[in-house]
């Protein structure tokens, strides 16, 4: 979860977010899923990490809270090269948390969504540095269970393997009913879709899975609804047609007996074989566009660095992150690694001053070397409100003679009241007859009419209950009754009034981009989501408990009051999420967001 919005800015800090946690500051979301939420967070001494907070109804569990313990010691016995190792937690507290080392590239998933499949050498290099990470993460006696694109972080130097040892605190059962999922299904072993026992070799097969993602951009075992994939994982053979026939051997991965799957090391030797040159990690693994990512994002971490912290009244910051443009790939300017014990502080650069809501750009100048491959990169720190822009008013022009001009605007008004007069006097003539005129000119139509005086009409509300929306599934508010359309980009569709997707985390989101969480004392209606503003582009599952109401905003015009019912139930193969609507149809002005 790298948490950059479209337009490269980090999620800002949401209304009932911590502000600091046990001395950590907090400075934006990274993302937020079944777990918990991820911020973007610094020691007090200013070095990036990665903190998630537990949800707190996981938190009272204590089955949760025993389990969640045992796996935080065990993950923090993973120091490899390639995964981002624990540097704190608190497994004791109200609420639980657990801080990881900071990785400032995107993840597979995103890059892959935004770029394309990677190219073969790079996919060899991804390969062969996941499975080095599950080894390091076998030898600590834990199990991934989640290993999926969305885990795997691009750095400059190699991959860097997330969110190990906590998916098996959240498999206790007394967590029914609270709507975690472990495990992605397009990414599960057959032995954990049909409910056995999960070893080492289930982070195998999602490892194949992995690779052939990221060779081809879709799964071996095709797309759709998750329970149709699933069924296919655990029943049928994968489909590898257009993998590279160097990576042929990817397919051992997908043997149905786990003991059939070669180990990770196996891997590593079947990479190196594959590869017509040594295996080297380097700045250059990665496609240019992709280095160009990574390089923005540590400029802007090295720039953000150095911002003070927020008052107690400023409000929520947000980090943009350095515009897309040419950039020199980063291992242009990757050093030496030096000493383990002798770190290097990476040095912020120069930062020209900008308005809090624009870019940062660094300046020209020295670049600030690469971190070595051990520590994290430096991350990004928002720009605060009270930073202003180094500018000076520009003197203003001679005042000139506005005689003329008021004397022409009289004449004008002059002239239109007039005209009004003599039109008002001819419609008073057509009587009742323009009472149906007034009704059709009311925006978008509907039931109820304009009053005349250019309120907004109330058109009558249109109730749908039990809605379910699978994954990458969404409805359309002018359909009676609004029904499951699928598409695998749905941000895209014009036509995607409410959809439920997932990128770096589970949400539902609107293609008008217009979404306000009511809160628990808000009654939902027609006044509450006109008068609310505080949209959201979404919303993410973890924000949702049964019954939560949502008011969603299109660009048709409609108004839609979304209460939340649930998702999947715990066990169930398929993913959805279940929700009633109440639909004002042609509500407000069509128009974009």
């Amino acid at each position: 979860m790298t948490g950059v919005q479209r337009g490269g800015r980090f999620r800002p800090l949401e209304s009932g977010d911590p502000t600091s946690v046990a001395g950590y500051r907090l400075a934006a979301r990274l993302g937020a899923g079944g777990m918990g939420t991820v911020y973007l967070s610094y020691t007090p001494g200013g070095h990036p990490i990665a903190l998630k907070t537990i949800r707190p109804e996981l938190g009272e569990d204590p089955e949760f809270r025993r389990r969640f313990r045992q796996e935080v010691q065990a993950a923090q016995r993973v120091q490899g090269l390639y995964t981002a190792p624990v540097i704190d937690y608190d497994t004791e507290g109200e609420r639980p948390w657990l801080a990881t080392a900071y990785v400032a590239g995107p993840s597979l998933a995103s890059a892959v969504g935004e770029h394309g499949p990677l190219p073969a050498g790079s996919v060899l290099l991804l390969l062969a540095g996941m499975a080095e990470a599950l080894s390091v993460i076998h030898r600590a006696d834990i199990v991934h269970r989640d290993l999926k694109p969305s885990n795997v972080l691009l750095a400059s130097d190699g991959p860097r393997v997330i969110d190990f040892g906590i998916a098996r605190a959240a498999d206790a059962t007394a967590l029914t009913g609270t709507g975690v999922s472990i495990g992605t299904p397009a990414f599960m072993s057959p032995e954990q879709g049909a409910g056995k026992k999960v070893t080492a070799a289930s982070d195998v097969f999602a490892l194949g899975q992995v690779a052939v993602f990221a060779a081809r951009g879709t799964g071996a075992y095709g797309d759709g609804p998750s329970h149709a994939v699933l069924y296919r994982i655990v029943h049928e053979e994968p489909d590898l047609d257009g993998l590279p026939e160097h990576l042929g051997f990817v397919a051992r991965c997908f043997a149905k007996d786990p003991a059939e799957r070669p180990s990770p090391a196996e891997i590593i030797a079947l990479c190196q074989e594959a590869s017509p040159t040594p295996l080297r990690q380097s700045g250059s693994w990665l496609p240019e566009a992709i280095a160009a990512q990574i390089t923005q994002r540590v400029s802007a971490s090295a720039a953000l660095a150095s911002a003070p912290a927020a008052g107690p009244d400023a409000p929520t910051p947000t980090a943009p992150v350095a515009q897309a443009g040419p950039a020199t790939p980063p291992h242009a300017h990757t050093p030496a690694s030096p000493s383990v014990h002798a770190a290097p502080t990476t040095a912020a650069p120069q930062v020209q001053a900008t308005p809090s809501f624009g870019p940062v750009v660094p300046l020209p100048g020295p670049q600030a070397p690469f971190p070595p491959s051990y520590g994290p990169p430096t991350p990004p720190r928002p720009p605060f409100a009270h930073q202003q822009p180094a500018w000076r008013p520009l003197p203003l022009p001679p005042k000139k003679n506005q005689a003329g001009k008021w004397i022409g605007i009289a004449a004008a008004v002059v002239m239109g009241l007039f005209w009004l007069g003599s039109c008002a006097s001819a419609l008073g003539d057509l009587g009742d007859s323009s009472d149906s005129y007034g009704d059709s000119s009311a925006t978008g139509g509907g039931t109820g009419g304009s009053t005349g005086s250019g309120a907004l009409h109330d058109p009558e509300p249109v109730t749908y209950k039990g809605i379910n929306i699978p994954l990458d599934y969404y409805v359309r508010f002018v359909d009676s009754p609004p029904k499951p359309i699928e598409d695998r980009s749905p941000y895209d569709n014009a036509d995607a009034d409410l959809y439920y997707y997932d990128v770096d985390e589970d949400a539902l989101s609107s293609q008008g981009e217009r979404i306000v969480l009511l809160n628990s004392s808000q009654q939902g209606s027609l006044k509450t989501c006109r008068e609310e503003t505080r949209y959201a582009e979404r919303v993410s599952l973890s924000q949702l408990a049964k019954g939560t109401q949502l008011c969603v905003h299109t660009t048709s015009g409609h108004i839609a009051l979304v209460t939340f019912k649930g998702g999947a139930p715990q066990g169930d193969p398929s993913d959805f999420v279940s929700v009633d609507l109440t639909i004002w149809r042609n509500a407000e002005e069509p128009g974009d967001s």
